[in-house]
């Protein structure tokens, strides 16, 4: 019997590490990859520029690798329910691969394309490989219930078998006899489309900071593995300036869309660590980046409502301030707050900020500042980061908004002394806000303080060509403190759900970057406060200088981007 197939890409954008694909491949006659592009959720999705553009990119170069082996991309225009129908009569296709998805809606769309291959006699193959563990299984190991503390995952991953080895890339000789049937007008009625052809406006885009790809992903591996210091010690670059900006290693994108495999970075890792360490066995720690995404992935499996307040289970239910305008100074970067609106106006113009400018403006959006809701936040960073996808940004956000597994909510990120301390120059505020790009470092962080002539000096006065700050952030965070307090007391039985006494990777993230600081003071804090900033803004035009308050032990949070994510 002929065999024809077809290959459904969705996220798992590559051709290393695609084990779906590599047996769909096996004893087939002809093989089509296709990706389905939805014109109306092209148009009307929570989507921005750069993420489509990164998209296709990534199939261009999909299709690019494809033609090596004398195949190519399908990229084909409607719904999956209503296309494969189709394809099935058109191409006489009688097998269909695709990798698992275990996000709730994904579950869901994938159960109904099966249920059209059987009615229409396609064998259907499926296989893990977006996730290093078959997350089914470790909630099997948990009796039928995800682990919901990251303590209770590692324990639990401890026990399973031993991670298989990636599959072998597809090659001229996997491919074999198998071939694609392709037409002369292929690129009119199978191309990746142009952003202009999705509508979007392109006057005045920059480049793309983050080229998508497998070829890019895989050079980035490379560089990331390279790199002699990290090499050295396992551990990252200090804690500076550059750190804040898009770097040649980063892989978090890569990761999200599937161009880089998360099989093939944790046995690169392995190797190298028992190459540099002669063979000594690799603590958890090494991996986790990667653990703490395959943890939020396992604990929205089968929660649909992971990524909202209202019907979950594990979130604190709180009842947050519904402000449009505030949400947009945030969005905008329009806070009046220079460390706050830079990281914002990187976000919107590159698609990605490091992890803990994740962590400081989204504790300002909801309970340091705003008391805006963690869903709003989460919406945005959907909108503009690159690498957001639905289980990490929405358990990201809980996290930090101290809804679900973390409860220290005491813990306030400073919006003026952290941003100092890791840029006391101002450097990063420069580059992203040039209005404030001549203001004496000393007030750069809080330009509302500097006299009317250094305002008038820097071409730059406050009020007029930045913001005032929008908020007094002491009385904000003392007021959010005591909202928040009430709510975690009212509800102690689900906050206890996530509640995790684990070791976390933060303190000690912040004691590597921070090494100074720790040996004059013994501690990894001096960047959070309990409720003050150390000047803030009256609105009625008093200006103060108030010691910041500092915790005993540093704010804990899981890192979920910086070099890798």
């Amino acid at each position: 019997m002929v065999v024809n197939t077809v290959h459904w890409f969705r996220k798992g954008l590559r051709l290393h590490d695609n084990p779906s694909l590599r047996e769909s491949i096996q004893g087939a006659d002809t093989v089509r990859c296709v990706y389905i592009l939805d014109p109306w959720f092209a148009g009307s999705s929570n989507v921005g520029i750069n993420r489509w553009r990164f998209l296709l990119q990534c199939l261009e170069d999909l299709d690019a690798s494809l033609r090596k082996l004398n195949s190519r991309l399908f990229v084909i225009r409607g719904q999956p329910a209503d296309v494969f129908p189709r394809l099935f009569k058109e191409w006489n296709i009688n097998r269909l691969s695709f990798e698992y998805d275990s996000e709730p809606f994904g579950k869901e769309r994938d159960a109904a394309i099966k249920k059209l291959a059987s009615e229409a006699e396609v064998e259907v193959i499926v296989r893990i490989s977006h996730t290093l563990y078959d997350l089914e299984k470790i909630i099997e190991l948990n009796g039928g219930q995800p682990p919901l503390t990251y303590k209770r995952f590692q324990t639990l991953i401890s026990r399973m078998d031993p991670l298989e080895t990636p599959v072998e890339p597809i090659t001229p000789e996997v491919m074999g006899k198998c071939t694609t049937p392709l037409s002369d007008d292929h690129d009119e009625k199978f191309g990746v489309p142009t952003l202009e052809e999705l509508g979007f406006d392109t006057e005045g885009l920059p480049s793309a900071v983050w080229p998508g790809g497998e070829t890019e992903a895989l050079t980035r591996l490379e560089r990331h593995l390279e790199r002699k210091a990290w090499v050295a010690n396992f551990e990252r670059p200090r804690m500076n300036a550059n750190s804040l900006l898009a770097s040649p290693t980063g892989l978090s994108p890569y990761l999200r869309f599937g161009c880089l495999s998360c099989h093939l970075f944790y046995f690169k890792l392995t190797d190298l660590y028992k190459k540099v360490k002669k063979n000594s066995s690799p603590p958890l720690s090494l991996y986790g980046q990667l653990l703490w995404r395959e943890f939020f992935y396992t604990t929205a499996t089968n929660n649909p409502r992971f990524d909202k307040m209202e019907g979950n289970q594990i979130c604190v239910q709180i009842p947050w301030d519904k402000n449009p305008e505030a949400l947009a100074k945030w969005a905008e970067g329009r806070t009046g707050f220079p460390w706050i609106d830079a990281i914002m106006t990187q976000l919107r113009q590159e698609g990605w900020i490091h992890h803990l400018a994740r962590h400081a403006v989204a504790c300002f959006l909801t309970r340091g500042d705003l008391w805006i809701s963690w869903e709003e936040g989460m919406k945005v960073f959907e909108e503009y980061l690159l690498d957001a996808d639905y289980s990490v940004n929405a358990g990201n956000w809980m996290w930090l908004s101290a809804s679900a597994f973390f409860h220290q909510y005491t813990r306030i990120f400073c919006p003026v002394r952290f941003g100092r301390r890791t840029d006391p120059e101002g450097q990063y505020l420069r580059k992203y806000l040039p209005v404030l790009k001549n203001f004496p470092s000393k007030y750069i962080y809080e330009p509302w303080t500097a006299p009317q002539h250094v305002q008038e000096e820097a071409e730059c006065v406050i009020g007029r060509d930045y913001p005032l700050p929008m908020v007094d952030h002491r009385e904000a965070s003392e007021r959010n403190l005591v909202l928040m307090k009430r709510v975690h007391s009212e509800q102690e039985n689900t906050a206890q759900l996530t509640r995790d006494v684990a070791d976390d990777p933060m303190e000690i993230r912040m004691k590597r970057a921070y090494p100074k600081h720790v040996e004059e003071t013994g501690r990894a804090d001096g960047f959070l406060e309990t409720t003050g900033c150390a000047k803030h803004f009256h609105h009625e035009g008093e200006l103060k200088s108030l010691p910041c308050k500092w915790p005993s032990k540093v704010i804990q949070v899981p890192e979920l981007s910086g070099e890798v994510m």
